[in-house]
């Protein structure tokens, strides 16, 4: 117990959910009373059980520097469980104005991640966490919530991490999967969250399986590219990612999809494509159904023309289609499909021989279902300096 009287002043200011374990405890190499091996199991300790061994100081060094502050948390019931979408507040920034130009945002911002419920074949109860990589979003997409904030600033590693620890550690519920798929695109934020990712499948820390991580995106090939590259590293062949596809008509993706016009639907074929793949999992596109813009049966035919290209040699598919019905974002120019108009699209799409699956709408009364977070007193704000991805020179509205 003579450790537990280290003088935690001098101690070395890390945060444990921005670095790796093998980083942590390199940190405490020269500190009497600690050192590697105690860091190590330190630290270790915490992002498994979320609580430090007490072997040493650090155990008693102050968690307010980087414990994660959770502002919010909301539940709402579905078939499958409670849903709960929880909001944790980070730095600011002098980015963003008010549209009188008279003030700035807050000190703080909020991320918002969701909790869902998945009931297995099995009848197993798991929870996927839908995690941010931004606050706010460049891409544009006319149906997203998120999109109408605009980015107002990608978010840290740290800070994607320390959503995995809240959901886990704060509101008890150990994620099995976790998708990149809450406010931001992941690709225009790439390096944080490979780095996030990096410490979260670090087998002496939280040791998440890399094959239960989903990296989702609009369309980036250029990003894609770049994951690529990544995915080909020994430890990373089993990452998962995901197409948003939402229409695969160039015309119909270019109105509701800005970066269509940059990456157009052939441009992103090849890019998916030539992605790598390995241990014969299947890529996943998602189509989100919007009442009078992609629902039609020339929609459908589009669709299953686009999938074919990814069939195996052997006629199997590559490709596991997610349709989800639109949760209207605020102030929607478009209501949500009626049952019947969601299960005519499906059979369409089943008769073109596409690998559909529907998604149950969980969430939504709370603003927590796919495309509804984001801040709406943000949306009321303008972004000063243009960052982020531009399209056709402009950045994305």
């Amino acid at each position: 117990m003579a450790a537990l009287r280290h003088d935690n002043s001098t101690l070395p200011a890390v945060n444990p959910l921005a670095v790796t374990p093998a980083e942590f405890a390199a940190a405490y190499r020269d500190v009497a009373g600690v050192g590697p091996a105690l860091a190590l199991e330190e630290v270790k300790s915490l992002l498994r059980t979320g609580r430090w061994s007490g072997r040493t100081a650090i155990s008693t060094s102050p968690a307010k520097s980087w414990l994660p502050t959770l502002v919010t948390a909301k539940s709402e019931e579905s078939p499958e469980g409670t849903v709960t979408k929880f909001l944790l507040r980070v730095p600011g920034t002098d980015r963003v104005k008010l549209e009188s130009g008279t003030g700035t945002l807050p000190a703080g911002l909020d991320t918002e991640s969701v909790l869902i419920p998945m009931i297995g074949q099995m009848g197993k109860l798991t929870y996927t966490l839908c995690v941010s990589s931004q606050v706010g979003c460049a891409m544009g997409c006319t149906f997203c919530e998120t999109a109408q904030m605009g980015l107002i600033r990608s978010l840290t590693a740290e800070e994607i991490v320390a959503q995995w620890f809240t959901a886990t550690h704060v509101l008890g519920q150990r994620p099995s999967n976790i998708v990149f798929m809450g406010m931001g695109e992941p690709l225009d934020n790439l390096a944080n969250v490979l780095r996030a990712i990096e410490i979260l499948i670090d087998h002496n820390g939280a040791a998440v399986p890399v094959s239960k991580i989903t990296i989702s995106t609009v369309g980036r090939v250029d990003g894609l590219r770049d994951l690529a590259k990544k995915v080909n590293d020994p430890g990373w062949r089993r990452l998962n990612i995901a197409l948003s596809l939402n229409a695969a008509i160039d015309a119909t993706r270019d109105a509701i999809m800005p970066i269509n016009r940059k990456w157009n639907l052939d441009e992103l074929r090849q890019a998916f494509q030539e992605f790598p793949r390995y241990g014969g999992g299947k890529l996943m596109f998602e189509y989100v159904l919007i009442p009078g813009v992609n629902d039609s049966e020339a929609d459908a035919r589009a669709v299953a023309e686009f999938v074919q290209h990814f069939r195996l040699a052997d006629g199997r598919h590559r490709v596991c289609l997610n349709l989800i019905p639109y949760n209207p974002r605020r102030n929607s120019p478009w209501p949500a499909p009626t049952e019947e108009r969601v299960e005519w699209f499906m059979q369409q799409l089943m008769d073109g021989e596409v690998f559909v699956k529907r998604r149950r709408t969980k969430g939504r009364t709370m603003m927590g279902a796919c495309g509804q977070l984001g801040n709406e007193q943000i949306r009321k704000r303008q972004v000063v300096a243009a960052v982020g991805l531009t399209v056709n020179g402009q950045q994305p509205a």
